[in-house]
């Protein structure tokens, strides 16, 4: 299936989307809401492909949010979005595949709100993050008004939150936000290096780490580790808990299956 306002390419195990609309420095609008909602949702649903790529087309921005003109031309009541939330992966928190964002320019707003729910964010060391909607009367409500706080310190996340200042990328590297800060000309690179790391790991054990940690942060720490978690279940149960241990003991390199 083709898409207007975005790319979907897969290699191997590998699903790299990018947002194509640099003349609005890829801020989305309610039709590419909706492409991205299926998008996800196709990379969700695919038992081959394992670890997701987010971009942006062009080297000024991953995305700039909202395209405020869009909502100027047709009226606040007619920017909608499909339950996944901005992007169609704000509200996506229960797909344990790993999705690494590939920050090429800005990521502002709902740009940096996509970011923050992806798992490892990669910068290009132009680039710039925040949530400056307060300045156009607004707040990050896709998520960036509860992720920033739960991952920096509360006064650092209030003071970007309240002001709608950007960071830098060193900024944000500097907080623990950002995993890594390359030159633009590196960024594909080092993001694959990042991929195939994830992938040299069996993909369950992977997706039982992602969700244990993520759905175990709200709790005292004796719950969490005493709770029940769906992928870790699975994973027990899997071929791949074989694989493992045989491989390494005859000295070769794994054969995951994901089953």
């Amino acid at each position: 299936m083709g898409y207007e306002f975005a790319t979907y390419e897969k290699k191997g195990r590998i699903a790299i989307v990018t947002i194509n609309r640099p003349e609005r420095m890829n801020a989305l609008h309610p039709p590419a809401h909706f492409e991205l909602h299926d998008i996800w949702n196709d990379f969700e649903q695919d038992p081959e492909v394992w670890i997701g790529v987010l971009t942006g087309m062009g080297d000024k921005a991953f995305s700039a949010g909202n395209d405020l003109k869009y909502t100027a031309e047709h009226g606040r009541d007619m920017v909608r979005m499909a339950e996944s939330g901005f992007g169609g992966i704000t509200n996506r928190t229960t797909c344990w595949k790993p999705i690494i964002a590939a920050v090429n320019g800005f990521a502002l707003g709902g740009g940096f709100e996509m970011a923050l729910a992806c798992d490892i964010i990669v910068a290009a060391d132009h680039a710039r993050l925040g949530l400056p909607e307060p300045r156009v009367g607004l707040m990050a409500g896709a998520g960036g008004v509860h992720r920033l706080p739960r991952m920096i310190p509360h006064k650092i996340a209030m003071g970007y939150m309240l002001t709608g200042r950007h960071m830098t990328a060193h900024e944000a590297h500097q907080w623990g936000i950002v995993n890594e800060v390359v030159p633009l000309a590196a960024l594909v690179s080092t993001v694959d290096k990042w991929v195939q790391d994830i992938l040299a790991c069996a993909p369950i054990s992977v997706r039982a780490s992602k969700q244990a940690a993520l759905m175990g942060l709200g709790y005292p720490l004796d719950v969490a580790m005493q709770m029940n978690y769906s992928e870790a279940t699975r994973m027990r149960h899997s071929q791949d808990t074989i694989e493992g241990p045989r491989a390494f003991a005859e000295k070769r390199q794994p054969n995951w299956q994901a089953r």
